[in-house]
């Protein structure tokens, strides 16, 4: 007897504040789910093994590579996205330090980057330039380089951007 696959099964989870019930493949990826279930193309597909940390978003308060995330594991959990930042209107103080210094310019790894400074500052509001770069590590951008990133996180460390 072989072993029937679901088409697709439930995932209910919270993505940027908000309950989503969504019908995913067992085996489609948080990244997919996202982009493809969710129609929050904001984070981006960069490498698809773990490498980039383009689609880095955060699972449960903790940055994650979204592409190496199946879908169902989401179930029940939190997941903020680069959509996320924003507040009524209103750009989240690093989306507007990274205009403001620089830090973009393709934007395929911007929202991971976004999403991995998000992580650094919620855990360590005014971390070192030492901690943000380790922090950001796992994230490639082949356009900016990595300093006009690192000041403009370092920027919202100090308060500089409202």
């Amino acid at each position: 007897m072989a072993l029937r696959i679901p088409p697709r099964i439930p995932l209910r989870t919270t993505i940027n504040g908000d309950p989503y019930e969504l019908m995913v493949k067992p085996y489609q990826t948080l990244l997919e789910a996202l982009r493809d279930e969710a129609g929050l193309t904001g984070t981006k597909e960069g490498c698809g093994n773990g490498n980039c940390g383009s689609c880095t978003v955060l699972f449960n308060g903790l940055p994650v590579n979204s592409c190496l995330v199946l879908a169902p594991e989401a179930q029940d959990g939190h997941i903020v996205t680069v959509e996320g930042l924003a507040k009524d209107g209103r750009l989240d103080p690093l989306q507007k330090a990274f205009s403001q210094h620089g830090a973009l310019q393709c934007g395929i790894c911007t929202p991971g980057f976004l999403m991995a400074a998000r992580a650094i500052l919620d855990s360590n509001p005014h971390p070192s330039e030492k901690v943000i770069r380790a922090g950001i590590a796992g994230n490639l951008c082949r356009c900016t380089g990595y300093d006009k990133i690192v000041r403009a996180i370092m920027a919202v460390a100090r308060g500089e951007v409202d």
